[in-house]
């Protein structure tokens, strides 16, 4: 059992007799009120999203979870297919776990999957990933003035705000946790 306070983002807690993965956690402080957290977090069983709030001083059940180092191989009707570089196993996870991770999934690219009690939960990439540019309109000479973007489309099928000078072809590096443009690779 751990407080309220403790709880981080990726942590696992049961909730309502339901295993739940943390997504977010803000720690609030309302004028003269008492300190409460409240957090998102994710039903394991159903893959539904709950807004939950707790006293700072409540206690939580947490849940042991096992973090296994995976690399994306390739993806078809039935469904995203990993490897285990050590034992060169295959395991295959539902599109319903990787929200929005499938839009950063690249071949042979390093992700880890969360099993929470025997069960994938949740599939977790790298802070950015190196995408190849698919799709950008050319940026026309004198629109430079300011900082000015373009729409591009990347390997994957994201669609992100990129700088005039990035061009079909190019690798350009993307923030998983916002979806945006870093920089070239």
């Amino acid at each position: 059992m751990a407080q309220a306070n403790d709880l981080r983002k990726g942590m696992c807690i049961r909730y309502n007799g339901n295993v739940a993965i943390v997504l977010e956690v803000m720690h609030r402080t309302p004028g003269n009120l008492r300190a409460f957290v409240q957090a998102i977090i994710r039903y394991i069983g159903t893959g539904k999203s709950a807004d939950v709030r707790f006293g700072s001083t409540d206690k939580v059940e947490t849940v042991d979870i096992q973090r296994t180092p995976v690399e994306f191989s390739y993806k078809d009707n039935q469904g995203f297919h990993f490897m285990d570089p050590e034992s060169y196993e295959t395991v295959t996870l539902d599109e319903k776990l990787l929200v929005e991770a499938k839009d950063y999934l690249v071949e042979n690219l390093r992700v880890e999957v969360l099993y929470v009690e025997g069960k994938a939960a949740q599939v977790e990439v790298p802070a950015s990933v190196t995408l190849k540019v698919t799709e950008s309109a050319e940026g026309v000479r004198g629109d430079s003035a300011n900082n000015v973007m373009k729409t591009a489309t990347l390997e994957t099928g994201l669609v992100v705000n990129v700088p005039l000078f990035i061009k079909e072809g190019e690798l350009v590096k993307i923030d998983t946790r916002t979806g945006t443009y870093m920089g070239r690779a």
